[in-house]
């Protein structure tokens, strides 16, 4: 009880430090950044101006928002295995939620200059190039 008598009164013990992220958790969202960094660099070579990475509100979460003249992207990025497989993971409940982030975002910055709005999947497996599926799903 010694270490009690150089506490100041009222003062508690800090409680133990986290313990560190799980691992696998750490290497999933690593891999989630290299792929949306791979794609927001396809869509730049392709000529679009990335605007937003990882764009949030309150009904989702935007991987990648993009622009070229007058068609505003909103694109989905999976990463896998194989190609199949990143292609498979966009369900139809986080197409429901992109739709409403969107809904968010175009609220958020309203621009009368965007004429077309396009839900596209950037689809990432380890080496291969990035397969860009214009169209992916519609709202």
């Amino acid at each position: 009880m010694a270490e009690n008598r150089f506490r100041a009164p009222g003062l508690r013990p800090k409680p133990a430090a986290k313990a560190e992220a799980d691992p696998e958790r750490q290497i999933a969202f690593q891999t989630g950044i290299s792929a949306e960094s791979r794609g927001a660099a396809l869509l730049v070579a392709k000529g679009f101006r990335i605007l937003a990475r990882r764009w949030k509100s309150p009904v989702g979460e935007i991987d990648i928002v993009a622009r070229r003249r007058h068609l505003l992207l909103f694109v989905e990025v999976k990463a896998r295995h194989n190609l199949d497989q990143a292609a498979e993971a966009v369900t139809e409940r986080q197409r429901q939620r992109i739709i409403a982030a969107a809904d968010a975002f175009l609220a958020t910055y309203p621009d009368p200059s965007v004429h077309d709005i396009r839900f596209d999947a950037i689809l990432v497996a380890p080496g291969k190039t990035p397969q860009h599926i214009e169209g992916a799903f519609e709202a």
